[in-house]
């Protein structure tokens, strides 16, 4: 049983999470822009009691996005309620929730009275909303009409020149439409503020503000819980800015890790997001942006490595980035790796390993919990220990081909029995080549000669990947060359 740990907010957490975010010439008002303040946030290390990185992901994260991981700390118990709900208001304040501002405020400080400040916004959002929706009604209306909506085509030009000539809808309508819902946005209406960036993408010829009401339409996916096409919204938006033209690299870099970051809430939580984090990860653009600007992120790599068994050729190669990145980021899943694979230090794998079930219950990515009766539990906990025993054990019997088995259950964090158990399911189900003698207590390795065609299965499973990678840049650098 892990214990429950109760502590202060840290002030700079606190900070960290009031990021600001671009509203320059109101364009993308769905990306946070770090401050000077954040950055030195970002590099503030983790808490060493729970390892808790939200100091270094909520810069990264749209304000409406933080509040599922504030829940989540709430309900691990990780913070004092008081302050939870405190910073839940600082958050809201910045938003249109007012209702939901006012509740958190009557419970925080138990009364039935919210204060004449929050009750004067409430009158200015709902006048500001009925403003909005009268600008936005002409374009709302026909959008509402499906035959109406049947006229329109692939043609974004005809399409603008049909609804001015029929319609009498020109640009300013069609800004109603993206302000109206980026309202609906802020005032927590998702499902509403999805609907309207979609239909203002399919008419917007302003590619500076169609990628901002991309992300805003891929916050309100997330948010939904609308795992298939958030997806579909991340790979959408990954796609423009591997190929858009920043204004510096250093713009690109970040709208690279600020897609990572939304990321995490998808990749845990689609059926196939563990292998897909480590596709998006694992580029070298990407992993390069990781390692110069986020290495917390390697955290979130390393789990899906470690759960996701058909990534294994991939794993030699990740190897090498944590050995680069030893001294610049520590945490228990990426020290893991290390003992294991590195420093083969298999007492020291043992005791990450403890650390790492911490780790794992208390992050709000990794952590997601399911409910069965009235028992709780967290399968990528269950998952991960039951392949971070594996590594430890193939690794083991590498090195020795008789092993006593009161020796490897101690190494596998189990009792004798509990060993021997789960080495005879490894041994039935044909991942173990190997018996066990009872008599003596040991596990005997059996010799295993190299198959020729296991050998070349192995060494062009990669070569994809890699071939991918190759044209890739040979078609950027030829793009280039053709744009001098």
């Amino acid at each position: 049983m892990i214990e429950k740990r109760k502590k202060d907010l840290p002030h700079r957490l606190q900070n960290s999470i009031s990021a600001v975010f671009r509203q320059s010439s109101a364009d993308r008002l769905y990306i946070p822009l770090i401050s000077g303040r954040d950055r030195e946030i970002a590099t503030m290390a983790e808490s060493k009691e729970n390892y808790d990185l939200t100091p270094r992901v909520a810069p990264n994260l749209d304000r409406h996005l933080v509040f599922p991981i504030l829940e989540f700390l709430q309900e691990r118990q990780l913070y004092p309620d008081e302050q939870i709900l405190k910073f839940k208001i600082e958050l809201l304040n910045k938003t249109n929730m007012v209702d939901y501002a006012m509740d958190i405020h009557k419970s925080l400080y138990h009364t039935e009275e919210a204060p004449p400040d929050m009750m004067e916004r409430r009158g200015e959002v709902v006048a500001r909303l009925k403003s909005l929706e009268e600008a936005a009604a002409p374009l709302v209306t026909f959008l509402l009409n499906p035959n109406a909506v049947q006229e329109l085509r692939a043609d974004k030009q005809y399409n603008l020149q049909m609804l001015k000539e029929r319609y009498q809808i020109g640009p300013d309508q069609i800004e109603a439409l993206y302000q109206y819902a980026k309202f609906q946005f802020e005032c927590g209406n998702y499902s509403g503020a999805a609907d309207y960036l979609y239909q203002y993408r399919t008419l917007c010829s302003n590619l500076e503000r169609s990628l901002s009401a991309l992300w805003g339409k891929l916050a309100s996916e997330i948010l939904m819980q609308n795992w298939d096409i958030a997806l579909e919204e991340l790979n959408r938006l990954k796609e423009i800015i591997d190929s858009k033209s920043f204004a510096s690299p250093l713009n690109q870099v970040q709208n690279r890790i600020w897609l990572m970051h939304w990321g995490l809430y998808i990749f845990f939580n689609h059926d196939n997001g563990r292998t897909q984090i480590i596709d998006l990860f694992n580029q070298d653009k990407y992993l390069n942006a990781i390692q110069t600007s986020a290495p917390h992120l390697l955290r979130y790599l390393a789990t899906a490595f470690i759960v996701n068994k058909r990534r294994r050729p991939q794993l030699k190669e990740f190897i090498k980035v944590i050995q680069q990145e030893h001294y610049s980021y520590k945490d228990p899943i990426v020290e893991f790796l290390a003992c294991v694979f590195v420093n083969y230090d298999f007492d020291g794998a043992q005791k990450k390993m403890k650390e790492c079930e911490e780790v794992i219950v208390n992050d709000p990515f990794l952590g997601k919990r399911v409910e069965d009766g009235n028992f709780s539990t967290v399968p990528l906990r269950d998952e991960f220990l039951e392949n971070a025993r594996l590594f430890i054990f193939e690794t083991y019997c590498r090195i020795h081909q008789r092993i006593d088995m009161g020796v490897l259950a101690e190494k596998l964090n189990l009792n004798y029995e509990e060993a021997e158990r789960w080495i005879v399911n490894l041994i039935r189900t044909s991942k173990l080549d190997a018996k066990i003698d009872s008599e003596s207590g040991t596990v005997i390795m059996e010799p295993t000669q190299p198959n020729v065609h296991e050998q070349l299965i192995n060494h062009t499973k990669a070569l994809s990947g890699r071939t991918y990678k190759l044209v890739t840049q040979l078609l950027e650098h030829t793009q280039g060359q053709a744009a001098r």
